[in-house]
Protein backbone atom coordinates (compact mmCIF):
# COMPACT_ATOMS: atom_id res chain seq x y z
CA UNK A 1 0.00 0.00 0.00
CA UNK A 2 1.29 3.40 -0.96
CA UNK A 3 1.57 5.96 1.80
CA UNK A 4 0.24 9.48 1.36
CA UNK A 5 3.81 10.77 1.39
CA UNK A 6 4.75 8.19 -1.27
CA UNK A 7 1.78 9.24 -3.41
CA UNK A 8 2.83 12.90 -3.13
CA UNK A 9 6.36 11.94 -4.18
CA UNK A 10 5.15 9.87 -7.16
CA UNK A 11 2.75 12.63 -8.25
CA UNK A 12 5.56 15.19 -7.96
CA UNK A 13 7.76 13.11 -10.30
CA UNK A 14 4.87 12.74 -12.75
CA UNK A 15 4.20 16.50 -12.65
CA UNK A 16 7.88 17.29 -13.26
CA UNK A 17 8.00 14.92 -16.25
CA UNK A 18 4.79 16.47 -17.62
CA UNK A 19 6.27 19.96 -17.08
CA UNK A 20 3.21 20.87 -14.97
CA UNK A 21 4.75 23.86 -13.19
CA UNK A 22 1.78 24.63 -10.91
CA UNK A 23 1.38 21.06 -9.66
CA UNK A 24 5.12 20.40 -9.32
CA UNK A 25 5.81 23.60 -7.36
CA UNK A 26 2.78 22.99 -5.11
CA UNK A 27 3.80 19.39 -4.37
CA UNK A 28 7.46 20.36 -3.93
CA UNK A 29 6.51 22.97 -1.29
CA UNK A 30 4.25 20.46 0.46
CA UNK A 31 6.99 17.80 0.52
CA UNK A 32 9.34 20.42 1.99
CA UNK A 33 6.78 21.21 4.70
CA UNK A 34 6.51 17.48 5.52
CA UNK A 35 10.31 17.13 5.69
CA UNK A 36 10.53 20.23 7.90
CA UNK A 37 8.00 18.67 10.26
CA UNK A 38 9.97 15.40 10.29
CA UNK A 39 13.17 17.10 11.43
CA UNK A 40 11.47 19.43 13.93
CA UNK A 41 12.25 18.53 17.51
CA UNK A 42 15.19 16.66 18.94
CA UNK A 43 15.16 13.59 16.69
CA UNK A 44 14.31 13.05 13.04
CA UNK A 45 11.28 10.83 12.61
CA UNK A 46 8.88 9.55 9.98
CA UNK A 47 5.46 11.20 10.13
CA UNK A 48 2.37 9.02 10.47
CA UNK A 49 -0.34 9.15 7.78
CA UNK A 50 -2.45 11.39 10.06
CA UNK A 51 0.45 13.75 10.63
CA UNK A 52 1.18 13.96 6.89
CA UNK A 53 -2.51 14.68 6.32
CA UNK A 54 -2.39 17.48 8.92
CA UNK A 55 0.60 19.06 7.16
CA UNK A 56 -1.24 18.92 3.82
CA UNK A 57 -4.36 20.43 5.42
CA UNK A 58 -2.26 23.21 6.95
CA UNK A 59 -0.66 23.93 3.56
CA UNK A 60 -4.09 23.98 1.85
CA UNK A 61 -5.39 26.38 4.52
CA UNK A 62 -2.39 28.67 3.95
CA UNK A 63 -3.28 28.75 0.24
CA UNK A 64 -6.91 29.70 0.97
CA UNK A 65 -5.84 32.46 3.37
CA UNK A 66 -3.28 33.79 0.87
CA UNK A 67 -5.92 33.75 -1.87
CA UNK A 68 -8.24 35.82 0.34
CA UNK A 69 -5.43 38.28 1.08
CA UNK A 70 -4.53 38.61 -2.61
CA UNK A 71 -8.20 39.07 -3.53
CA UNK A 72 -8.61 41.85 -1.00
CA UNK A 73 -5.39 43.41 -2.28
CA UNK A 74 -6.74 43.44 -5.83
CA UNK A 75 -4.27 40.83 -7.09
CA UNK A 76 -6.69 38.47 -8.80
CA UNK A 77 -4.01 36.57 -10.74
CA UNK A 78 -2.08 35.67 -7.56
CA UNK A 79 -5.36 34.80 -5.79
CA UNK A 80 -6.33 32.44 -8.64
CA UNK A 81 -2.95 30.68 -8.43
CA UNK A 82 -3.24 30.23 -4.66
CA UNK A 83 -6.75 28.79 -5.08
CA UNK A 84 -5.51 26.42 -7.79
CA UNK A 85 -2.70 25.25 -5.48
CA UNK A 86 -5.25 24.73 -2.70
CA UNK A 87 -7.40 22.60 -5.00
CA UNK A 88 -4.40 20.43 -5.90
CA UNK A 89 -3.76 19.81 -2.18
CA UNK A 90 -7.45 19.22 -1.41
CA UNK A 91 -7.29 16.16 -3.68
CA UNK A 92 -4.98 14.51 -1.09
CA UNK A 93 -7.31 15.22 1.83
CA UNK A 94 -10.45 13.39 2.93
CA UNK A 95 -13.64 14.73 1.37
CA UNK A 96 -14.85 17.75 3.33
CA UNK A 97 -18.12 17.45 5.22
CA UNK A 98 -21.14 19.24 3.79
CA UNK A 99 -22.85 21.88 5.95
CA UNK A 100 -25.67 19.42 6.66
CA UNK A 101 -23.31 16.61 7.70
CA UNK A 102 -21.29 18.95 9.90
CA UNK A 103 -24.48 20.41 11.40
CA UNK A 104 -25.72 16.95 12.37
CA UNK A 105 -22.40 16.02 14.02
CA UNK A 106 -22.21 19.31 15.94
CA UNK A 107 -25.87 19.10 17.04
CA UNK A 108 -25.28 15.59 18.38
CA UNK A 109 -22.15 16.77 20.22
CA UNK A 110 -24.05 19.71 21.76
CA UNK A 111 -26.74 17.30 23.02
CA UNK A 112 -24.07 14.95 24.38
CA UNK A 113 -22.31 17.81 26.19
CA UNK A 114 -25.59 19.10 27.65
CA UNK A 115 -26.46 15.59 28.81
CA UNK A 116 -23.08 15.52 30.59
CA UNK A 117 -23.99 18.77 32.37
CA UNK A 118 -22.13 21.34 30.25
CA UNK A 119 -24.08 24.59 29.99
CA UNK A 120 -23.61 28.06 28.52
CA UNK A 121 -20.30 29.40 27.19
CA UNK A 122 -18.30 26.84 29.18
CA UNK A 123 -19.94 24.12 27.09
CA UNK A 124 -17.91 25.27 24.07
CA UNK A 125 -14.80 23.34 25.17
CA UNK A 126 -16.79 20.23 26.04
CA UNK A 127 -18.56 20.23 22.68
CA UNK A 128 -15.32 20.82 20.76
CA UNK A 129 -13.70 17.87 22.59
CA UNK A 130 -16.55 15.62 21.45
CA UNK A 131 -16.83 16.87 17.87
CA UNK A 132 -13.16 17.37 16.90
CA UNK A 133 -12.19 13.68 16.68
CA UNK A 134 -15.29 13.02 14.55
CA UNK A 135 -14.55 15.75 11.99
CA UNK A 136 -10.72 15.61 12.05
CA UNK A 137 -9.41 16.60 8.65
CA UNK A 138 -12.88 16.78 7.12
CA UNK A 139 -13.88 20.28 8.26
CA UNK A 140 -11.96 23.46 8.99
CA UNK A 141 -11.69 24.25 12.71
CA UNK A 142 -13.09 27.76 12.19
CA UNK A 143 -16.17 26.33 10.49
CA UNK A 144 -16.69 23.87 13.35
CA UNK A 145 -16.29 26.39 16.17
CA UNK A 146 -18.58 28.93 14.46
CA UNK A 147 -21.31 26.30 14.18
CA UNK A 148 -20.82 25.18 17.81
CA UNK A 149 -21.11 28.81 19.02
CA UNK A 150 -24.24 29.28 16.90
CA UNK A 151 -25.91 26.15 18.28
CA UNK A 152 -24.94 26.92 21.88
CA UNK A 153 -26.31 30.45 21.58
CA UNK A 154 -29.51 29.30 19.89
Amino acid sequence: MTTLKGKLHDDLNTAIKARDELRSSTLRLTMAAIQKEEVAGKTKRELSEDEVQKVIAKEAKKRREAADAFSQGGRAEQAARELAEGEILDAYLPKQLTDDELGALVAAAVEEAKAAGAEGPRAMGAVMKIVNPKVAGRADGGRVSALVKQLLAG
